[in-house]
């Protein structure tokens, strides 16, 4: 399982969705003890997005590395 601390904000999360469901497999993000379908809209919005979020998967998709790596935390 692959893990990644990401930073979205109201106008990242279009963009981190679409490229989510581009990957055949399952995406998770979690905020606290809450976790969502990373390839639900309504699913990231509905998270603490001025908080950094955790990303977990499992496949290997290089554009969906590519936009980790934009929202990445250092």
């Amino acid at each position: 399982m692959n893990k990644r601390e990401i930073r979205l904000s109201k106008e990242t999360v279009s963009d981190f969705v679409n490229a989510a469901n581009k990957c055949d497999f399952d995406i998770d993000i979690c905020y606290n003890r809450v976790v969502v379908d990373a390839k639900s809209i309504m699913g990231v919005f509905s998270l603490d997005l001025s908080h950094k979020l955790t990303v977990s998967y499992q496949g290997k998709d290089d554009e969906f590395e590519g936009v980790l790596n934009r929202y990445a935390l250092a």
